[in-house]
């Protein structure tokens, strides 16, 4: 397989068709973290839209802090500065709406560039066939000048060899690459990306969830599961996801005490870690 071509700006902007998004466009050979370096641009003033790249991470984070495997020079790693939250949805909504539209905008990207058809995990993980290729992680800010800032991180393996992965990861994880067979332009894929992100949240300031909860939930592998909920704290609930609230929230329906028991009412999960069980 051919090796993966650098991340250049002039390339990205060159696809680049979005009015906001990687308008203004940081790229570097190495950074702690693209997410930590982002909200320091974001709090000194960056544009709506801004992004940090970088090709390499050295203290790459995925979800309540955990490591994200980031060798340099084969995946995208990537953070957007989002500031204000549209108009008509109140800020919790938009907030927790806001890393499952961007995993959505992910996905679709990869189909147009890579035709490739990834799932969602809820609420922001990207697997194929059960592996994962992709996560997001937000975070956000408030302040008084300006409102809400979000910056959207976003990590996907697109060119690394599954050999290349750490030994634990090997069985849980994967690249575009390795599941299309053929290298896929990162260049493209980044502008493709940050076009659908776009207009997925332009979609969700302007009209609100409606649509995109429907495209989700089209996606996301997790509705129909028997699951495992971490709640923190030693806390688990087992259960079925049936379906996404229309704040984003995973509802899940506990597993009955007994055979004979009623079926238990369904509870709103805002923030767990979620295990898909056999």
């Amino acid at each position: 397989m051919p090796e993966s071509i650098p991340l250049k700006l002039d390339a990205i902007r060159s696809a680049l068709a979005t009015n906001t998004l990687g308008r203004q466009m940081h790229l570097y050979p190495e950074l702690p973290s693209t997410n930590a370096e982002a909200m320091l641009l974001a709090q000194a003033g960056a544009a709506h839209g801004t992004v940090v790249l970088a090709e390499g991470q050295t203290a790459g984070r995925g979800r309540h802090a955990r490591a994200w495997f980031s060798p340099a020079g084969l995946n995208i790693y990537g953070s957007i500065i989002v500031r204000g939250s549209g108009s008509g949805l109140p800020l919790q909504e938009w907030l927790s709406w806001v890393p499952l539209i961007s995993a959505l905008a992910v996905a679709e990207a990869v189909q147009q560039v890579a035709a490739l058809s990834l799932s969602l995990k809820w609420p922001n993980d990207l697997l194929f066939q059960d592996r994962k290729v992709g996560g997001v992680l937000c975070e956000s800010a408030l302040t008084s000048s300006t409102g809400p800032i979000v910056v959207i991180g976003i990590g996907l393996n697109v060119n690394v060899r599954q050999e290349a992965f750490p030994e634990e990861l090997r069985p849980i994880a994967t690249s575009l690459s390795e599941a299309t067979h053929r290298p896929i332009d990162r260049n493209r894929l980044v502008a493709q990306l940050l076009l659908e992100l776009e207009q997925r949240l332009d979609e969700l300031g302007d009209h609100g969830p409606a649509q995109l909860r429907q495209a989700y939930q089209t996606r996301c592998i997790t509705l129909g599961r028997r699951v495992r909920a971490m709640l923190g704290q030693d806390q688990e609930l087992i259960g079925t996801a049936e379906s996404i609230a229309a704040d984003g929230a995973l509802q899940l329906r506990p597993a009955p005490v007994s055979p004979d028991s009623p079926p238990s009412p369904l509870i709103d999960i805002r923030a767990a870690d979620v295990i898909h069980l056999r």
